[in-house]
């Protein structure tokens, strides 16, 4: 493994955050479900959502982390998992079918993407009418140089693509020393 890689691993391996599960108490998962994990990275999501759905889409544009997700699916037993690269920067085209999943994660992996409406817009064409989008983002602050978007912003971003808005949550657990939010939205049935 390329060192560049490997470090990139080990970041994303080792950043600060609340267990996974912790997310349980804002999305229902029923075995029937597939689920979309937005920005997969090294697994996080996948792997803690894998054993309570029928499959996961990890979906991301490095290939190379989703190969690393792969193999450690692999060695974990899990065979639920399916991998997705995107060609596409920032997630703005997904290559998914319309209405095909119950459930979508996106955990950090918003903030960057511009215009934000775009990819919101994909994630809703992607879930099921009525399903759920839980979005977990570092909240904006006064002290923040990097690229965020704060809770406000991304309510009414995601109320535009068609969502409705259930909860927004500002947990005390922060994210590499960062105030995050949970915004739990629903697609609009029709």
């Amino acid at each position: 493994m390329n060192p560049k890689l490997q470090r990139k691993i080990e970041h994303l391996e080792n950043i600060e955050r609340f267990p996974a599960e912790e997310l349980f108490k804002f999305i229902q998962l029923n075995k029937e479900d597939e689920l979309l994990d937005l920005g997969a990275g090294t697994g996080y999501i996948s792997f803690s959502f894998a054993k309570y759905v029928k499959k996961v889409v990890a979906f991301d544009y490095d290939n190379d982390i989703l190969q690393y997700l792969e193999l450690k699916a692999k060695e974990k037993g899990i065979t639920n998992i399916e991998t997705i690269e995107t060609t596409a920067a920032n997630f703005k085209e997904m290559p998914l079918e319309n209405d095909r999943f119950e459930k979508a994660v996106a955990s950090i992996s918003l903030h960057e993407v511009q215009p934000l409406s775009l990819v919101l817009d994909e994630i809703h064409r992607v879930l099921k009418d009525k399903g759920i989008f839980l979005c977990i983002e570092l909240e904006k602050t006064e002290m923040t140089n990097a690229p965020r978007v704060s809770s406000k912003e991304m309510e009414e971003e995601i109320v535009k693509a068609g969502f409705t808005v259930i909860d927004t949550i500002h947990p005390p657990t922060q994210v590499a020393n960062q105030p995050v939010y949970i915004i739990i939205a629903q697609k609009k049935g029709y």
